[in-house]
């Protein structure tokens, strides 16, 4: 970020800090989005047992902020219910597919966090949770921006994953305004082929040519990185991004830290043992939300992000096991 030359930049940058936490603040979900889905995966109710996490103060729970999530799956056939008590393997044997989406360590507000976050689960839950997956559970870990993505990064090492605790975004041109309502509101996050962004996997290829995805909207997040040579990329960040690392979340000043993360992750899946875990670094893509006075689209439902919801069942198809390799 460029450092402040004025008080009156330093001021800018504090409003646009106020603005941005408004708009995290005023998401609820979009109870009217309901995308077709032409050919269910499974009759109605006799799908995968698919468990969305809701032990951890989770920022997206199934009647709230994951809604359209769950609607999307339950349409698909899969058997949705959240969970709402500790990781096990008691907990665990519940369920086929299970769902972390913006897990927290508190009920803090985000720029009182501790730093470094400290992690939502527990070394027996982690232990319980890679237990399950080398088993054959299968794992949809999604963690967005600062501190979400610092609350789930243990969970996420156990699968050879390094989750970054800050915020992804499109690096300023020289002598552009830099701002956070900037960026956020600045040209979206696009994933397409023709780049690199979208490679080719079978979350992207579908059951047939029908279910073929060719563009993927995303909404901030963070940048990751997995270790291995069976990891399969899904989303990979365009090479002029970075990732901004302020102390606390939304701070943002001359001393925040920034690292290139050009060819980073956004998405990626691998195989454990018997199972299967697919990573996300951005939640909002599973969602569909409105956000502000004017109750603006963010998430599924919002323009450029058409093919999210086909996109949403594809991953859910990888991790049962539909998709041919």
């Amino acid at each position: 970020m460029r450092r402040p030359r004025n008080g009156a930049a330093l001021a800018a940058g504090l409003i646009a800090l106020v603005a941005v936490r408004a708009l995290t603040a005023q998401q609820v979900p979009d109870r009217a989005f309901r995308p077709p889905v032409p050919r269910p995966a499974y009759a109605v109710g006799a799908g995968p047992r698919l468990c969305l996490d809701e032990a951890h103060h989770n920022f997206h729970t199934l009647d709230d902020r994951f809604w359209a999530f769950g609607e999307l799956a339950r349409r698909d056939g899969y058997r949705v219910a959240p969970s709402r008590e500790p990781i096990t393997a008691a907990a665990l044997a519940k369920c086929d597919l299970f769902v972390i989406s913006n897990a927290q360590s508190s009920a803090l507000e985000w720029d009182r966090y501790p730093t470094p976050t400290p992690s939502a689960f527990t070394d027996a839950e982690i232990a319980a949770m890679r237990a399950w997956v080398e088993g054959g559970g299968r794992l949809l870990l999604i963690a967005d921006h600062m501190p979400l993505a610092g609350a789930a990064a243990k969970l996420a090492a156990a699968f050879g994953a390094s989750f970054t605790d800050g915020f992804a975004y499109k690096a300023t041109p020289a002598g552009a305004p830099d701002s956070m309502v900037t960026r956020i509101r600045g040209t979206p996050t696009l994933f397409v082929p023709q780049d690199g962004t979208l490679p080719e996997h079978a979350i992207v290829r579908g059951r047939d040519s029908t279910e073929r995805v060719t563009q993927v909207r995303s909404f901030t997040g963070q940048a990751f990185r997995v270790e291995g040579a069976d990891v399969e990329p899904v989303m990979v960040l365009p090479v002029d991004f970075i990732v901004l690392l302020p102390r606390y979340a939304w701070q943002f000043d001359a001393r925040t830290r920034q690292e290139a993360v050009g060819g980073w992750l956004q998405g990626a899946t691998r195989r454990v043992g018997q199972g299967r875990v697919a990573f996300f670094g951005e939640a909002a893509m599973f969602s569909a939300q409105v956000a502000g006075p004017q109750k603006r689209p963010m998430g599924m439902n919002a323009e450029l992000a058409e093919q999210n919801p086909r996109f949403a069942l594809n991953t859910l198809h990888w991790l049962s096991g539909l998709l041919a390799p």
